[in-house]
């Protein structure tokens, strides 16, 4: 039959056959397979960037009237020819006497970091804050400094060649992300590395920042980048990924999503469920929506059961846990939210 030309069944049988040779083991001796394990995923996310100095440059810093906080829009230099984008909201109170811990906030696909602040620059930013996603917004709310970092690809750092070269109806890290690979590099991996410059700036700069509390959350491709982060980073103290946990071969590996979520040769060694492995014992949040129509609810709940499997070897069974919201592709503020603070507030 003609419909068995078709390749697909290649790829379907081939991630069904990846031998996942990192596969948590329970019976392992935990910290040796974490170090292998981490080991391995960083190879896996290309090549990266060499740290340069971060030339941190306040472009304005004001009072948040609505907030109550202070606003204070940033850059630092990501690697060299590359400028990262910022802003950060410290609440009122935050001094070197009493740092406050960081909640360090990614949007996915939208149009921006402006949207982890509540503000619409565009027609469609409506639609996108209904979802629960001015992360920002929420976290100062909470006490925390909320850094509203501008991702590569998105907002301020999107791609900015002519229409003369553009010739498809990519979103606009596509390009990037395609590019990168013949260099070695991935999107998710470069990502990251800003995730990490960004903990160097709060830290290193920011004395009313307890580097001890740098939390991290995303919706959809910035939960993705959170999920990595953290598990690439043990200084992230606790991680709450949206719309963005599932098995691989349920969601990106069944259903169109950007190139940016892809990792080449992953599912070698792999399942996403694995890697919980290395943000384990540290808190994590997995948040989803019953009716997301590209992670499904059922995947991502068979993937959070061997997560949860993963945190009871380490003892930290009430450390990670999975909300549900009733709804698509979209963040879930009041449950994700009190799941998180049920986890990482001191008793």
């Amino acid at each position: 039959m003609m419909s068995d030309l078709s390749p697909n069944r290649v790829i379907e049988q081939a991630m069904a056959r990846a031998p996942r040779i990192l596969r948590f083991d329970r019976e392992a001796y935990l910290p040796e397979w974490q170090s292998a394990a981490r080991r391995t995923l960083k190879q896996l996310l290309g090549v990266m960037p060499q740290a340069v100095d971060l030339n941190v440059e306040i472009v304005r810093r004001e009072r948040h009237a609505g907030l109550g906080c202070e606003e204070i829009e940033l850059t630092f230099v990501a690697e060299r020819d590359c400028v990262a984008h910022a802003t950060l909201l410290l609440p009122a109170g935050a001094s070197a006497a009493k740092p406050v811990p960081a909640m360090i906030c990614l949007q996915g696909h939208s149009t921006g970091a402006h949207i982890s602040l509540g503000r619409k620059k565009f027609a469609k930013d409506e639609e996108l804050l209904k979802g629960d996603r001015d992360f920002a917004v929420q976290a100062v709310k909470r006490g925390y400094a909320a850094l509203a970092l501008e991702q590569r690809g998105f907002g301020t750092r999107s791609d900015t060649r002519g229409a003369e070269v553009r010739h498809a109806n990519f979103n606009g890290c596509h390009h990037l992300t395609m590019t990168s690979l013949l260099v070695g590099r991935t999107m998710l991996g470069q990502r990251v590395w800003d995730v990490l410059r960004a903990i160097d700036v709060l830290t290193g700069h920011f004395a009313e920042v307890d580097a001890s509390r740098i939390n991290l959350m995303g919706q959809s491709g910035g939960g993705t980048v959170s999920y990595y982060a953290a598990a690439y980073d043990q200084r992230i103290s606790a991680v709450m990924p949206s719309c963005s946990v599932c098995t691989f071969a349920a969601s990106i590996g069944a259903i169109d999503h950007c190139a940016d979520n892809y990792v080449p040769n992953i599912m070698h060694y792999f399942e996403m469920s694995d890697i919980a492995g290395l943000i384990a014992p540290r808190p994590l949040v997995v948040v989803a929506g019953e009716t997301d129509d590209i992670f499904p609810v059922e995947a991502v709940k068979r993937n959070f059961d061997e997560i949860a499997e993963i945190y009871e070897a380490f003892g930290a069974a009430e450390k990670c846990g999975l909300v549900i919201g009733n709804g698509g592709h979209q963040f879930y503020a009041d449950a994700g939210w009190l799941m998180f603070e049920r986890m990482t507030t001191p008793r």
